[in-house]
This record gives C-alpha cells, sequence and structure tokens, in this order.
C-alpha cells in the first residue's frame, strides 16, 4: 500500500532540509530549475547528471520530478533550441510537466552528501573535513555542514593498488577505471577523498600528511607537479583519480533512502550513471 501523496514542494523541504541552498558555493546554481510547487509527485527519478536520455528515460518512467547532482545550467543562457542539449533537455521536461532540482555543492558539504557517502564506503574512522567549513551547522534529517572532502583512517592497511581495486568495486565503472600514481604495493593507512574534481586540494591533502589522496579529474601538470614536489616519492600522498560522475554517484543511495523514508509514497528510482566517455584502446 502507497502511502499519502507528495507535491514537489513536500519532495523539495526534504532535499533543502537536509541539502541547505545557503550551504552551496556563491557561484553554484543549485536547487528548483523547473516545476510546479503545487504539482503532485509520485515518482522521482536521481541521476549525477541531467542529460538528454535522463530526461526522455523520466518521460518513459512517467517521473514528475528529476534530481540531479550537477546543474543544469552554470551560466546564463539566452537560448535553449530543443536541437541542442540543452535546449533539449528543458523542451523534454516542460513538455511533460516534469520539474528538475539539482543539488550541487551544498550536497558535496554535507554528511549525508557525496562525503559522507565516501566516508561510509571506505569505513573511515576519525573522519574529519579536509577543508573546513568556516562554522559548524546543522540540518534537518541527521545532515551536518561537514565541509569538502574528508580526511580518515581505513579500518585496515592496505596498498595503492588494493585501495585502488577496491574504489573501482565501489564506484560505477567507467572507460578510465581508476588510476594511480608511484608504487602499487605503497602501504596506505590514512586517506584524503574528494569527490568531483579535487586537484585544487592537492596541497591540503599534502599537508594533512596522508598516504594517498582520492578524488578525479587530475590534469596532468598539477598531478605531475605533485609527484616530484619531492625527490622521494613517498614525501607526498600517492594519487587515486577516479571518474567523476562515478565519484559522486553514491550519492544517489543516499538520497534515494532518504526520500524513501521520509516520503513513502514516493517512487524513487536512480538512473544508472552517464560517462562521456564510452570505451578506451591500450
Amino acid at each position: 500500500m502507497s502511502g499519502p501523496s507528495s507535491t514537489l514542494a513536500d519532495v523539495l523541504a526534504v532535499l533543502e532540509g537536509a541539502y541547505p541552498l545557503a550551504w552551496a558555493e556563491d557561484w553554484d546554481r543549485a536547487g528548483l530549475v523547473l516545476g510546479e510547487r503545487d504539482a503532485e509527485v509520485t515518482q522521482v527519478l536521481l541521476a549525477v547528471d541531467p542529460t538528454v536520455d535522463v530526461a526522455r528515460r523520466a518521460v518513459r518512467s512517467g517521473a514528475q520530478l528529476v534530481v540531479t547532482h550537477h546543474p543544469l545550467l552554470m551560466r546564463g543562457a539566452s537560448f535553449l533550441p530543443a536541437d541542442e542539449g540543452k535546449g533539449a533537455v528543458v523542451t523534454t521536461l516542460l513538455r511533460h510537466g516534469i520539474g528538475l532540482w539539482c543539488g550541487h555543492t551544498n550536497v558535496d558539504r554535507s554528511s549525508s552528501g557525496t562525503v559522507g557517502a565516501w566516508i561510509r564506503a571506505l569505513d573511515l574512522r576519525s573522519a574529519r573535513p579536509l577543508v573546513p567549513p568556516r562554522e559548524p551547522a546543522t540540518a534537518a534529517h541527521g545532515s551536518e555542514l561537514f565541509g569538502l572532502g574528508a580526511i580518515g583512517e581505513l579500518p585496515v592497511a592496505t596498498t595503492v593498488a588494493e585501495l585502488a581495486a577496491t574504489v573501482a568495486r565501489l564506484a560505477p565503472g567507467s572507460a578510465r577505471g581508476v588510476a594511480h600514481t608511484g608504487d602499487p604495493e605503497r602501504p596506505v593507512r590514512t586517506l584524503a577523498v574528494c569527490p568531483g574534481a579535487g586537484d585544487s586540494f592537492l596541497e591540503a591533502a599534502t599537508a594533512a600528511g596522508v598516504d594517498a589522496y582520492l578524488t578525479s579529474d587530475l590534469r596532468h601538470h598539477p598531478a605531475l607537479e605533485h609527484v616530484e614536489a619531492a625527490a622521494d616519492a613517498a614525501a607526498v600522498p600517492a594519487l587515486l583519480d577516479v571518474a567523476h560522475a562515478a565519484s559522486e554517484a553514491l550519492w544517489l543511495p543516499l538520497a534515494q533512502d532518504l526520500l524513501a523514508e521520509t516520503l513513502p509514497g514516493l517512487d524513487v528510482e536512480i538512473v544508472p550513471v552517464t560517462d562521456p566517455w564510452t570505451g578506451r584502446a591500450g
């Protein structure tokens, strides 16, 4: 038996209660993008990116709301024709009365968001933020303002290669897999992790004195400069690079549980990660 019906406003109250929009960066575009707040919502799709495929899937499944991690538009747009990607998403969703809510850096900062998902997945002990918030804050549904990234201790010592294999099992598969630097047998006990693009925090990870740093989108020059920062490679953390969307997808089950527990009448489905890379050679 399904629970009482919900409106879009009810769903937003849960999402923005756990992930306050005030926690987002000033430049971010988190929040309700499309939709009528009084519209009934019985089915929600969760995805990392608001792609054309996700919009079409929402139509096929009969969903009334799409919730994604990445915003649809990070900058203003003057033209959204239906034969271009962003325009096709907007046209498809509006034509079928489907709402869109995006939670980005507000979710990244939450103990129940992307960073919290990795703390749970890796069972990091004594976890603390890699980049702490200015001041602590709490929100609804057990969510706390944690900060960006996390530092903690693995429950059992491992190696760089074993940790990379563990990450590959935890995260959705991608054509790129999980890359790492240095000696694959290097011991790892302490770890810094930052879901999404994290090369701006390389210095913070090094200053924390961890054995390894797990993140995404590590560019050639910052990664090489990090590795070459000391004559002894063991003097800086080993790097592990996982696909961007895969690193953030671990949040989706937490969002699914949150909505299912607070609004039991909802049907909440997770859409598989869309990776722009579909294959590799060599």
